[in-house]
């Protein structure tokens, strides 16, 4: 299917790797795209590895599996490096996000050998400095988006904005500071 982004997020249960894939095919919807977002289930538990996807497109959507060979890939969990091939299936025209505050340089050797390009991101940092706690599906969301081009930065956090307000009425605390973890990951991706 041409004019589609397929993307691959590997997550622990509990980190919001499955939030994240809903809330991107959420507003990229919003911005007139046809759009897939779903999680892959099995016996998912606090902690355990999770895997979540998402198709987009200017064109509509036939095809329903999972996703085997994205052009992107979202690691919210760097140890998931040593026990899930994380980079299986990924296109070298791609590239990998990984959350993780160690240098480009020492991630590289546990991506069995993956020519794409590869990015980082310390969403942990991101995430405390605005929420004051660990939530690392807001900054990775940022991340995949910038990662991409999917769409405008701005029309991306406008969106944002208004899903935050729907979902979050009564806590506008919690919506200022996932829009300022939002905004710092874009900055903050590498």
């Amino acid at each position: 299917m041409k004019n589609c982004v397929e993307i691959r997020w590997h997550g622990r249960g509990g980190q919001g790797a499955k939030t994240a894939a809903l809330l991107l095919a959420d507003v990229a919807f919003q911005t007139g795209k046809y759009v897939q977002g779903f999680p892959e289930y099995g016996p998912e538990r606090m902690g355990a590895p999770i895997t979540a996807y998402n198709r987009i497109s200017d064109e509509v959507v036939r095809v329903h599996s999972n996703i085997y060979d994205p052009e992107y890939v979202v690691v919210v969990d760097e140890t998931l490096l040593e026990t899930v091939d994380v980079t299986k299936g990924l296109k070298e025209e791609g590239a990998i996000v990984i959350n993780t505050a160690k240098p480009k340089e020492e991630i590289l050797p546990h991506l069995k050998g993956y020519k794409g390009k590869v990015y980082t991101i310390d969403a942990r940092k991101v995430s405390v400095a605005c929420l004051g706690k660990y939530f690392p599906n807001s900054p990775m969301l940022a991340a995949i988006v910038k990662v991409t081009g999917l769409m405008d930065e701005e029309l991306f956090l406008n969106e944002m904005r208004a899903s935050f307000q729907h979902k979050f009425a009564s806590k506008p605390e919690v919506i200022e500071g996932n829009m300022r973890a939002l905004s710092m990951a874009l900055e903050e991706v590498q």
